[in-house]
């Protein structure tokens, strides 16, 4: 669905308080965003049992039921135990858009006139559906338009700040929310075209649960094991870098004071992408877009990155670039007069550490 309006997590239950105690709503999101969980808060909220059906494992016989014979002679169908309740609840219809048409047919009635044969859902109960897009690589099948239009259609976006305002509460482990609190651009991306772990909230709520259940003796190459069988690379790489910060008390302050040095060591790599991936976040909050608007502190700063852009290279360039290099759109994050001081200043800085 093109030029959808998302919202966040935090506005599913008033939305759905409006809309789903009328009509049938349908969740679009991309996967691991959180989608099942909501809708089962929602339903505790209004203290609903949630009767999930997942359309992936369902043949129309199993909403429908199957036909038995009257004491008059006549047949009628018996839907299942599991739907043909007596007390109002949530059907959560889960995955509907990837169930076969002949399922997606089956649901009709019980989404527009709540009711399968004779059975009618009980005054009170909620229907919600939710469902991947076509876009995320998952499992989707078109929807027909008749299906399409018996459903209010919400979409769905992953949000940094409203997780992380559940993980407080969560028992999420302290190292997750830590570590996303300062990167909570990487809490969700974008799934890839081949089958490669993506990062998720669901897959950082995988990895607190990983680190729980290692506890304090979890060693370097088995945390890089679950990292990257969960996050994107990059973000894994970030995540064991950070890791290491804490589990060393070696951190980018040290550094821009002159503690500590730039991490040389080949096993540290990790650790040294991260800082670089700090200093450049660092450079772009405090630096301004114009060489006047900085005060002598700031010009300080400016000269004493263009020293550790110089270390850093001499450790590795392929390092030193990412912290200069342009963003995804093609345009310079950094100021550009900072940009052209470094080109200017470097070799001078080069020659005065030899």
């Amino acid at each position: 669905m093109q030029g959808a309006v998302t919202v966040s997590p935090a506005q599913i239950p008033e939305l759905l308080l409006g809309l789903a105690t009328v009509r049938p709503v349908f969740l679009w999101g991309a996967p691991g965003i959180g989608k099942s969980s909501l809708v089962r808060a929602f339903a505790d909220s209004l203290g609903l049992e949630c009767v999930s059906l997942v359309g992936t494992q369902l043949a129309p016989e199993d909403l429908i039921g199957v036909p038995q014979l009257t004491p008059e002679g006549r047949s009628r169908f018996c839907p299942p135990e599991h739907i043909a309740r007596d007390e109002p609840y949530c059907l959560f219809l889960d995955e509907l858009n990837a169930a076969t048409p002949d399922v997606q047919k089956a649901f009709y009635s019980l989404i527009l006139d709540r009711r399968i044969g004779s059975y009618e859902l009980p005054p009170g109960s909620i229907v919600i559906g939710a469902g991947n897009r076509a876009t995320d690589g998952a499992l989707a099948r078109p929807m027909a338009s008749a299906l399409v239009n018996r459903l209010v259609h919400v979409h769905l976006r992953a949000s940094a700040e409203d997780w992380l305002g559940w993980a407080a509460g969560s028992g999420i482990h302290p190292w997750v929310t830590d570590h996303l609190t300062d990167r909570p651009d990487h809490l969700w991306s974008a799934p890839p075209k081949s089958e490669e772990p993506f990062s998720t909230p669901r897959a950082w709520h995988m990895l607190s649960d990983a680190l729980h259940s290692f506890g304090p003796t979890l060693d370097e190459e088995t945390l890089k094991v679950v990292a990257h069988g969960l996050l994107t690379p990059q973000h894994a790489v970030a995540f064991c870098g950070y890791a290491k910060i804490v589990r060393n008390a070696y951190g980018l302050e040290a550094i821009i004071r002159g503690d500590a040095r730039w991490p040389h060591r080949p096993e540290d790599r990790d650790l040294l992408y991260y800082l670089a991936d700090a200093f450049r976040g660092r450079l772009v909050k405090e630096l301004p877009a114009r060489k006047e608007h900085a005060s002598g502190a700031l010009r300080e700063t400016a000269y004493r990155s263009k020293s550790l852009l110089v270390q850093l290279a001499e450790i590795s360039v392929e390092v030193a670039q990412t912290v200069i290099a342009d963003g995804p759109d093609g345009n310079p994050v950094l100021p550009s007069w900072f940009l052209i001081e470094a080109a200017r200043d470097m070799p001078r800085l080069v020659e005065a550490r030899r």
